[in-house]
């Protein structure tokens, strides 16, 4: 088994841990490549699974550098919430173990690709796993955003933004703009604005199968289409964003024991009743 280790090398503590990690991972497996700087282009790289240290961002900054290639993902959590990285340190070994006797269930999740043409020519294209969102910048005025869904005029939002998130990124950016949480192997995206002017402007689900178009007839300066939050370009009133299902398909290697629901509740502090403090 060949593996590749990646993480958010910034923070210190994610490589002592990676570090701390590494022999009982190469008791187990050929590690073919460590990258701590998320800048390696790892798409040609030969490899079984990639071991990702870190929290949610490391797992897209992850995904961004396999590109069109993706390998399945071990997320080892070591951030924050944590809501595909759930795997605790302790847990890897084990978890190497059962997948290397083939116990372990490999998950298929929906990405989604950003193309950006302008007079009818593509000048942009990225993949994307959580979103692709227009944004306003300085002046930071409110935007009109025009939505077509299938080449046809949906509505035109008066907003700060507007997003297209996938299941997975339905627990990132769309769920602080209000949108609602998706299971993740549901092929549905969330269409969510951002503070929109309007209270008759609510998120909305639809198919994955669709072509979603974004334009914005009159961006200003810093008006930015933003995939996984990073800035792939700025935008012209000519422009058109066309946000569509990609072939390829984020995988992340089913940890045992973390289900879909206790990681909402884990991770969101949901709790089922009021518990009152009897000392009071």
């Amino acid at each position: 088994m060949r593996v590749l280790l990646l993480g958010f090398g910034a923070r210190q503590s994610v490589v002592e841990a990676a570090e701390g990690l590494r022999p009982e991972i190469e008791r187990r497996a050929e590690v073919v490549l460590c990258d701590f700087t998320g800048r390696e282009d790892v798409s040609g790289v030969e490899a079984d699974y990639a071991i990702v240290f870190g929290g949610d961002g490391s797992i897209l900054r992850a995904a961004h550098q396999m590109g069109r290639r993706q390998l399945p993902v071990i997320a080892v959590n070591l951030g924050r919430l944590g809501f595909l990285a759930d795997l605790s340190p302790a847990e890897l070994p084990a978890l190497l173990d059962r997948l290397a006797d083939g116990h372990l269930e490999v998950v298929e999740h929906l990405m989604i690709n950003c193309q950006v043409f302008r007079h009818d020519r593509l000048v942009y294209e990225e993949l994307g796993l959580n979103e692709v969102a227009v944004q306003n910048g300085a002046p930071f005025a409110i935007m009109e955003v025009d939505l077509y869904v299938d080449s046809e005029l949906v509505t035109t939002y008066s907003c700060d933004g507007l997003i297209i998130a996938t299941p997975v990124g339905s627990t990132a950016h769309s769920l602080s703009a209000g949108g609602p949480i998706l299971r993740k192997d549901l092929q549905a995206v969330v269409i969510a604005p951002i503070s929109p002017h309007t209270l008759t402007h609510r998120p909305v689900v639809d198919s994955a199968d669709r072509l979603y178009e974004l334009v914005v007839p009159r961006p200003t300066a810093q008006t930015s289409v933003v995939v996984d939050g990073r800035v792939i370009c700025t935008l012209r009133p000519e422009d058109r964003v066309r946000v569509r299902r990609a072939e390829e398909r984020f995988q992340l290697v089913a940890a045992p024991g973390h289900s879909y629901y206790r990681t909402l509740r884990e991770k969101l502090g949901w709790s089922g009743r009021f518990q009152m403090d009897k000392s009071c």
